[in-house]
């Protein structure tokens, strides 16, 4: 199956080996090739297991207005219409246990995405101090959003099923194509779309964490993060 993935509008911590921009609080001649890597690493498992603790509750995906995930774009086509058949209890049910499988899965997203980091080789994190224009979460996430998307696709299905969410999707698509005026069946991927959305929503959150440690000496807990990104 194709995948898609919507762009991320990410901003974080621009670095050049020759010319630090405007507002970086870090100076590269103290810095070692392993510390800056490191350092960088760092930042964004830092990043990787905030965004784990705020998803990985009830109503972490639900009650985020930001985050929270409403039927695939087919199957919203025919909320309108499923709902003006008075089976809007079976809409609402199908989107709530869709977020708590999302939920349920975030845990287990966890040692993934830092595997995926550990395999982050030196060379690319030092390849970022050499880059005005990238940012260190966005290159994270183009060097390993296939993998991680396979990695996570299994454990997005299961969440799926334990939580109801493929029953009460399944009941709300099957109710509409038995109705007498549709021509056209609807049995969008709801796995694969559900990952997506949760994949999308961990990296925005690391994104975040890593502004967030450029502009925030008080997010920076470690002796490593304040010698790359400043103490003071």
């Amino acid at each position: 199956m194709k995948k898609f993935f919507l762009p991320l509008l990410l901003t974080g911590l621009f670095f050049s080996a020759s010319q630090l921009k405007a507002g970086a609080q870090f100076k590269l001649s103290n810095l070692t090739d392993k510390e800056a890597g490191q350092g960088i690493k760092e930042a964004l498992e830092q990043g990787l297991v905030k965004a784990v603790l705020q998803l990985n509750k009830e109503d972490g995906f639900y009650k985020d207005a930001l985050y929270r995930i409403l039927l695939p774009p087919e199957a919203q086509k025919i909320e309108k219409t499923l709902r003006n058949a008075g089976m809007g209890k079976t809409v609402d049910k199908a989107i709530l246990q869709i977020n708590r499988a999302a939920e349920d899965a975030a845990a287990s997203a966890k040692p993934i995405f830092l595997e995926a980091l550990r395999n982050m080789t030196l060379t690319d994190a030092i390849g970022l101090l050499k880059n005005t224009d990238t940012s260190a979460t966005h290159f994270f996430r183009t060097k390993t959003d296939q993998k991680l998307f396979e990695a996570f696709l299994p454990i997005i299905k299961a969440s799926l099923d334990k939580t109801d969410a493929t029953k009460y999707y399944a009941d709300m698509v099957n109710s509409y194509n038995k109705i007498p005026t549709t021509f056209k069946k609807l049995n969008p991927d709801l796995p694969g779309f559900v990952t997506q959305k949760a994949t999308l929503a961990m990296f925005d959150l690391v994104s975040k964490e890593e502004i967030n440690i450029r502009h925030n000496i008080s997010a920076r807990p470690t002796d490593l993060l304040k010698k790359v990104f400043g103490s003071k």
